[in-house]
């Protein structure tokens, strides 16, 4: 019921990006995920929906072909099956939340 950051430790996923899973059941999935300068987050796609609000940073998104540059405060989401990335502009942490959940990740 409760989860406490400071008690789960970064997974590194190479490439200067970390991930962090925060909590999930079936139903849903929240993971912090920790970018540095210049990191990348290839474009890819999942059958999960998906909702991404940026803690810090800032960062250019690229979502079914179309870009913007994101900071904190913003939120995108992503349909399931849409092709989306990101490349991190100036450090920073996204909280992505995604429906079911990730199984992969575990």
């Amino acid at each position: 019921m409760f989860i406490y950051n400071q008690s789960i430790e970064l997974e590194d996923l190479g490439e200067g990006v970390k991930r962090k899973i925060l909590a999930h059941s079936e139903n849903m999935m929240t993971v912090e995920v920790h970018f540095d300068d210049g990191a990348i987050g290839a474009l890819h796609r999942h059958p999960h929906e998906q909702i991404t609000y940026v803690l810090s940073g800032e960062f250019e998104f690229t979502i079914g072909g179309e870009s913007k540059i994101v900071k904190a405060g913003d939120t995108m989401y992503k349909k399931p099956d849409i092709v989306h990335g990101c490349t991190c502009l100036k450090a920073g942490v996204l909280l992505d939340n995604f429906t079911p959940m990730r199984k992969d990740f575990l």
